[in-house]
């Protein structure tokens, strides 16, 4: 069931390679999201294969590190509380201070704003690698050209030509997230009635941080979820922020004693933990379907304004559900129109989808 979303590799060129010798402390300053997180482990990997010695160590923020975390490419994962210490000119100003003392040899900048160069600057690493994005290659020691091609192709892709174009041996484009066991068992607690009364666990993500415009009807997510638990003796797991409680709440309520309703609730390894034991995972394209996917979870993706071209899920197990119509992608937040991409797409075709997942 993997998507035939995924182009062919697009070569890109820095304009020097960087040194295989005398690196021996590595910082990667990760992505600010979870989906953008889980897409750019490809990259860490290949860093990781080129230069198997050094210690590598990602600046990620907290809602993110957890992903980074899980990776045994990373060696050490520091804190970016730009809602806290590091808020405001001055924060970054200590966050620097506090990157010198590593005494990196260099930086590699996943994230593309320029805030993240002088950053880099400012901790005095010597060499300081990225795309040349934000008005930024001025910043950097070992820049890559960002150009309009680079930015239609897959986002594993994106990270992933960026570190080859510097020099990195690839490691593969398809790495999964191979949770430690201490992070596994935190599902345990959360399940451990569910599973002896109910042999199937869905997981369901309705929300969507992007907008309104990636979220499929909140009612036919419900809809779905009580032809499921109709169909199979089956738990439901919500997925979502506090944020998406009201469309969680909502789908509770029309399957009261079969669902989890975790919105909210869990910290981010938690979720992933209780993803990978899921049977099957339905989502809108949402940072936790790439999370989903990572894990090797049947996934069962639904896309409206944006484009599985370059967002879709990693794995081998997804299933991707969209209407070809006129106005998809509009990449908008909110659809100006009357929302076809979405209402077109049916209660009974993601019902079959998930029967579909159950099965592999």
């Amino acid at each position: 069931m993997q998507n035939s979303y995924l182009p062919e590799p697009l070569i890109v060129r820095g304009n020097k390679r960087l040194p295989r010798e005398g690196i021996k402390e590595i910082l990667v300053r990760g992505t600010n999201w979870i989906g953008d997180a889980v897409m750019t482990l490809p990259a860490v990997a290949a860093i990781r294969k080129t230069w198997p010695k050094a210690q590598i160590s990602v600046l990620a923020k907290p809602w993110v590190a957890d992903i980074y975390r899980e990776s045994n490419d990373v060696d050490r994962i520091l804190n970016f509380e730009d809602q806290g210490r590091h808020q405001g000119t001055l924060g970054k100003i200590r966050l620097a201070g506090e990157l010198r003392q590593y005494r990196f040899d260099m930086a590699i900048l996943l994230q593309n704003a320029i805030e993240a160069a002088i950053i880099a600057r400012l901790a005095g690493i010597p060499i300081r690698t990225g795309y040349n994005s934000d008005a930024r290659g001025w910043l950097l020691t070992h820049s890559v050209r960002r150009t309009s091609a680079i930015r239609k192709i897959h986002q594993i892709d994106y990270y992933l030509e960026m570190v080859k174009a510097l020099g990195c041996d690839s490691a593969g484009r398809n790495l999964l997230l191979d949770l430690r066991s201490d992070t596994r068992s935190l599902a345990d607690e959360w399940l451990k009635l569910r599973e002896s009364q109910h042999q199937i666990i869905i997981g369901m993500a309705p929300g969507a941080t992007y907008g309104p415009a990636k979220r499929w009807p909140l009612e036919r997510f419900a809809a779905v979820a009580a032809e499921i638990i109709r169909e199979y003796p089956a738990t439901i797991i919500l997925f979502g922020s506090k944020q998406d409680q009201d469309v969680t709440d909502a789908i509770a309520t029309t399957i009261q004693g079969h669902c989890l309703n975790l919105a909210g609730k869990t910290s981010v390894r938690e979720v992933m933990a209780l993803i990978a034991r899921c049977h099957a995972f339905i989502t809108n394209d949402s940072g936790l379907m790439h999370v989903a996917g990572a894990l090797n979870v049947p996934n069962v993706a639904i896309f409206g304004s944006t484009n599985p071209v370059t967002t879709s899920p990693p794995g081998e197990k997804n299933i991707i559900i969209r209407k070809p119509v006129d106005c998809s992608p509009c990449l908008k937040t909110v659809c100006p129109t009357d929302f076809r991409c979405m209402n077109l797409i049916g209660i009974d075709e993601v019902v079959a989808a998930v029967r579909q997942a159950i099965k592999t």
